[in-house]
């Protein structure tokens, strides 16, 4: 697997700060969990996805940071097609953040992005 990282990190990080490397590390870890030994079917799809955000939202959870969480995630079979995606954000740059990482095997792709959002 080959991973793809792409962050907006605050300034003037403090302990209710939105740190990148622990949200990656999350997804990564939610990604592998449930992708590393499958191969792509699309009666899955639905699956993996609710599977990944929903042990992404569990980990952030466990945090204990003031932040209200989305978790979007995208799995594609790997067909030699593209993909593009991106997000617009109007926020506070001192206190909100986003991070998405992308994870890649054999068979498919699969893009998590990860919205936090100071309460």
């Amino acid at each position: 697997m080959v991973p793809i990282v792409y962050a907006v990190l605050c300034s003037d990080l403090q302990q209710s700060d939105f740190v990148a490397e622990q949200i990656q590390e999350i997804a990564r870890h939610a990604i592998t969990q449930c992708l590393s030994s499958v191969v792509y079917k699309k009666e899955k799809v639905n699956s993996w996805c609710a599977q990944i955000s929903d042990a992404c939202l569990k980990e952030l959870a466990k945090l204990n940071k003031p932040f209200k969480y989305i978790v979007t995630c995208i799995i594609m079979q790997k067909t030699g097609a593209s993909l593009y995606t991106a997000a617009s954000t109007c926020w506070d740059v001192k206190t909100d953040g986003l991070c998405s990482l992308q994870v890649s095997t054999e068979t498919m792709d699969c893009v998590v992005t990860i919205y936090t959002l100071q309460i």
